[in-house]
């Protein structure tokens, strides 16, 4: 059981990790808002950055509740 655990932990982790680094910044910076403010004004890739953020948090849960159950072990 503590093996199915850690497994389906590295999973969530490894997930986590990958929808992470998917994600547009939030922040561009002085050169954003010159350059590449209309670009997020109309909304480019504005779904997939919302699913992205939707499933990081699921899986930052998914992976709380495995450490937790985890540490019973």
């Amino acid at each position: 059981m503590k093996t199915v655990v850690l497994i389906l932990q590295l999973l969530a982790s490894i997930g986590l990790i990958a929808t992470v680094l998917l994600q547009s910044g939030k922040s561009a910076g002085m050169s954003g808002s010159i350059a590449g403010g209309m670009e997020t004004m109309f909304g480019k890739n504005k779904g997939m950055d919302q699913l992205l953020a939707k499933l990081s948090a699921v899986l930052a849960v998914c992976f709380l509740v495995l450490t937790l159950v985890a540490s019973l072990f």
